[in-house]
């Protein structure tokens, strides 16, 4: 008698994760657009792109159309890897069928870290907002209120968290297409002078910070991206996952580079770059205070915290199905799995607290604990990214070959532009170690990626040892 050793069908991620308490459906195409808009229009692009602008001067236009064309392709990496087959846990569920465990783990988990951090980020920045309005309750009495309501409604039905990014991801869009309305009608003089081509090149040239304002805005522009992911993990609880999913894609990475790029093109077109408010203020109060729109200030503080309050609603989303789908998979503790009427109450919950530890942290340790996290945070992203590309290499040759008709989104220019845009992020971590602060955040993600993807590795090691069993 021969022994051979086959690996059992029912160990695969995803065969793991059907067996797991179902999560509800509740989610619409409608809701999906907007969530892919709300998770990334953030105060990153409000308040945020001023710091970018501030280091790179008007070439932080060129920036964000080359971050967002990076954008584009792992968009499209991951709407045909997710149209073909959805799952709560995305990226990370994907990852460990093609490369293993170390892979899932490490996407998966870097990839809850940056949500969670989002969630403090955004949060404390909200909590300052309604303290200048509100004073008689401190800072972090505003963050305690904000992380309670959004914790119970990510525990209510999905379809609820779907509206609410819905309206919230509305506001957002309808502020930024008036800015650029108003912003063209600037350009062209309707509000003054025409300012021609002065600032884009009258205050040191098109490039006046070089190569190391170049580096510096390099990061702010990725981190603006940082968040567009969620919608491939929403669309699991979607009633048509797979077509919704790839709608989705499709249309929110061009708005997005629209939105982002033209925001910025209009800044730098409308103010000079160095203009102090442009960094403290933020872009947008500048140039409606340029064109003389009452009450601006005000109205962008307004936005702001609509902003925030959108990207945190989403990022607890996020981050506690990326939780459930990892502990459903056996790369987390068990007990997170549970599910209440159709929700993973468990999972939400610790992303909560984690980000709220997170808030705390910022208060009592904010030049240690917190800007190591957000460091960590900072660069999850482009590891997330980096193993999508390896992942979909892999994944579309297996579909190729036993399922071509689930290719409803393909990549384009497969191989290359896969290729082409795993070359760009390897490019970019290069960039990052010519700096101290590049180095520091690279020696920490470092040593979290080496313990997640041991930790994986180990993990799947011992379900190899479980599911390979001798056949006569």
């Amino acid at each position: 008698m021969t022994r051979s050793m086959t690996r059992s069908p029912q160990g695969t991620p995803e065969a793991v994760q059907d067996a797991a308490p179902a999560l509800s459906h509740g989610l619409k195409q409608r809701h999906l657009s907007m969530i892919a808009l709300g998770g990334v229009i953030g105060a990153g692009l409000f308040v945020g792109s001023g710091v970018g602008i501030a280091a790179a001067g008007p070439a932080i236009v060129l920036l964000f159309a080359g971050t967002g064309a990076l954008v584009m392709l792992i968009m499209r990496m991951l709407g045909e890897m997710s149209a073909a087959r959805p799952s709560t846990g995305s990226f990370s569920v994907h990852s460990e069928q093609e490369l293993g465990s170390w892979a899932g783990a490490t996407s998966g988990w870097m990839y809850w870290l940056m949500l969670c951090a989002g969630v403090a980020a955004e949060a404390t920045a909200a909590g300052a907002i309604m303290h200048t309005w509100v004073p008689f309750l401190p800072a972090y009495g505003w963050v305690a209120v904000f992380m309670v309501f959004f914790c119970a409604s990510n525990l209510t039905a999905v379809k609820n968290f779907g509206e609410f990014e819905f309206w919230f991801a509305t506001i957002k869009v309808t502020v930024i297409v008036a800015f650029l309305v108003l912003g063209v009608l600037g350009i062209l003089g309707v509000f003054g002078s025409a300012p021609g081509t002065h600032h884009l090149t009258g205050h040191g040239g098109f490039f006046p910070t070089g190569a190391a304002g170049l580096a510096a805005g390099l990061l702010t522009t990725i981190s603006g991206f940082a968040g567009l992911e969620t919608v491939t993990i929403a669309a699991a609880e979607s009633d048509r996952p797979s077509h919704n999913v790839a709608r989705a894609v499709r249309t929110a990475v061009w708005r997005i580079a629209v939105f982002y790029i033209g925001s910025m093109a209009v800044v730098v077109t409308l103010v000079p770059w160095n203009d102090p408010k442009v960094a403290t203020d933020g872009p947008y109060v500048t140039v409606l205070d340029r064109l003389g729109i009452p009450a601006a200030g005000t109205i962008m503080q307004v936005v702001v915290l609509v902003a925030l309050l959108s990207a945190m609603n989403a990022n607890i989303y996020g981050s506690s199905r990326m939780a459930y789908s990892l502990v459903t998979r056996g790369l987390g503790p068990r007990f997170l799995s549970k599910v209440t009427r159709g929700i993973p109450a468990a999972a939400v919950l610790a992303s909560c607290a984690f980000g709220f530890a997170a808030v705390i942290a910022g208060i009592v340790w904010p030049t240690t604990v917190f800007t190591w996290l957000l460091n960590i945070a900072g660069c999850s992203v482009l590891v997330v990214w980096s193993i999508v590309c390896l992942t979909q290499l892999k994944m579309r040759r297996r579909l190729e070959r036993e399922a071509p008709e689930l290719l409803s989104v393909r990549m384009w220019g497969f191989p290359y532009l896969t290729w082409l845009a795993l070359a760009a992020i390897l490019g970019v971590f290069a960039v990052m170690a010519t700096t101290s602060d590049g180095l520091h955040q690279l020696a920490g993600t470092a040593v979290v990626v080496a313990a997640l993807a041991g930790a994986g590795h180990l993990k799947g090691r011992r379900d190899r040892r479980t599911d390979l069993t001798p056949q006569p």
